[in-house]
């Protein structure tokens, strides 16, 4: 580009409502390359994206027009510049389902409201899938027009090669194609006249006014209804109750009631086989993304995987024969390479692994227990938010500074690092019977990457492991 980010938004922004961008903002990053700004003038507000694919921005433009002129709630698109491959759309707040689901949740309970606010999502996806399908252009659907053999063969074998390989699981690879086969015809022979948002989940439904707004559906395209409602409630870091995702699927099956061409005991038959298929793309990205690309965040969703396979092969009974995908699952859940994701329900270790962050000022903290080991990590080769203004009056523990270093890659290096050394230790010291690990992390004043880094590794170890976790910043304390 030959103007800067800033050049080029703030021109599309005065194009738009003739103002100049008073402050820019650019928001957290998920695992697309796509790039978004909140940009605010004197009295507009919108939000700038950028994106060098065209055909994605072609496909998300022309599906936001569709869905909107339809009364379909997603954002607004402003003003496009695809030449530039960049498009203003409407500012639809912070709050995701997502972070709206964790802001509710007590003690892992998942109360009534929660669960209301989950059934109008459903409902409003009801309208998305059959009446925002009807006079849809499928021809700009990227990368394919439907959810079709091709679309669910990649899926497949990502989950072959980048989960059951990377876990170490012994299959007969042509046993295990014959069933994907079976698995296929049999969810090809479903109705898919459909529109499929393709990744419906809590982090694409915006909450704003307490009403759902969908985003992130430019990898939409033809397919069946039974998809997005398993992608939704078997969303794995979600962790919705099995009890609460029946009532859903439910809730679901009854609004059905008013569309009376789908057949309602059609779609009840073969949910849970498109369960299955949608479980089995997640743990491929599990896989590749956390195996593979060192990337170790995305392995904790792992254990909410398994224990949803685990529930399903337990309760549901399928009516086509796929022994070989079954007897994998059950492989899965018995593989030592993923014992160290304990089941979230498991005992708890007896080892108990306490965490501290300090300001090197003062001194590496004691170990208490006299074991004089364990580890100390310098976090100062990280980059540190608190030489930036915005984030001096912050530490580790507040939002933006959290953001920030999330998005860091040496800190993202940093920590995969760590993990994996921590992982190692905590399963060797398990096998001795030892009792006490300790885990310290330094920089310059101990409030920003010291705490950051505490943090994430105490996150880590409560997804991962079954230890005791003690977790104390010295300079904040």
């Amino acid at each position: 580009m030959s103007q800067t980010i800033l050049e080029l938004l703030n021109d599309l922004f005065h194009r738009w409502c003739g103002e100049n961008i008073i402050s820019i903002n650019k928001l957290p990053t998920s695992g697309s390359p796509r790039e978004y700004y909140r940009i605010t003038g004197t009295e507009s507000t919108a939000i700038g994206a950028i994106n060098l694919d065209r055909e994605e921005n072609e496909a998300f433009i022309e599906f936001s027009k569709h869905f909107h002129a339809s009364g379909l709630a997603v954002p607004e698109i402003y003003l496009v510049d695809l030449d530039h491959h960049t498009y203003l759309q409407e500012d639809l707040g912070d709050i995701t389902l997502f972070d709206h689901l964790f802001s509710v949740r007590d003690n892992g309970n998942f109360p009534q409201a929660l669960t209301e606010v989950y059934k109008e999502v459903l409902t409003e996806l009801q309208k998305f899938q059959i009446a925002g399908a009807k006079n849809f252009d499928y021809s700009v659907c990227y990368p394919r027009s439907s959810f079709d053999r091709q679309s669910m063969q990649w899926d497949l074998s990502y989950f072959k090669y980048y989960f059951l390989k990377l876990a170490g699981i012994p299959f007969n690879e042509q046993l295990l194609e014959n069933d994907y086969s079976t698995l296929i015809d049999f969810l090809l022979a479903q109705d898919t006249d459909y529109f499929l948002y393709r990744d419906f989940q809590s982090r694409n439904v915006m909450l704003r006014d307490g009403k759902p707004y969908f985003i992130d559906y430019q990898g939409g395209r033809k397919g069946a209804l039974q998809y997005d409602v398993a992608s939704l409630l078997y969303d794995s870091k979600a962790d919705i109750p099995p009890a609460v995702r029946e009532e859903l699927l439910e809730h679901y099956i009854t609004g059905l009631a008013n569309y009376p061409s789908v057949d309602r005991e059609k779609f009840r038959e073969s949910y849970y086989s498109y369960v299955l298929i949608r479980i089995m793309q997640a743990m491929g990205a599990y896989g590749f993304r956390g195996f593979y690309e060192k990337k170790t965040h995305f392995l904790q969703s792992i254990p909410y995987a398994l224990n949803d396979l685990r529930w399903i092969l337990n309760n549901v009974k399928f009516s086509i024969e796929i022994p070989t995908l079954l007897k994998v699952f059950k492989e899965l859940l018995e593989a030592p390479k993923l014992k160290r994701f304990k089941d979230k329900e498991g005992r708890k270790s007896a080892l108990k692994v306490a965490i501290n962050s300090f300001s090197y000022k003062h001194g590496i903290p004691d170990d208490p227990h006299g074991h004089g080991g364990g580890y100390v990590f310098d976090c100062r080769v990280i980059t540190n938010p608190g030489r930036l203004e915005q984030y001096k009056e912050m530490n580790g523990k507040h939002k933006p500074v959290i953001e920030f270093l999330d998005h860091d890659a040496d800190a993202n290096e940093f920590l995969s690092n760590t993990f994996s050394l921590v992982d190692m230790s905590i399963d060797n010291y398990e096998e001795r019977s030892f009792s006490h690990l300790l885990v310290s992390f330094g920089c310059t004043g101990g409030q920003h990457r010291s705490v950051y880094c505490a943090e994430r590794l105490a996150e880590h170890l409560r997804e991962s492991q079954s230890v005791r976790i003690t977790l104390w910043h010295r300079e904040l304390d």
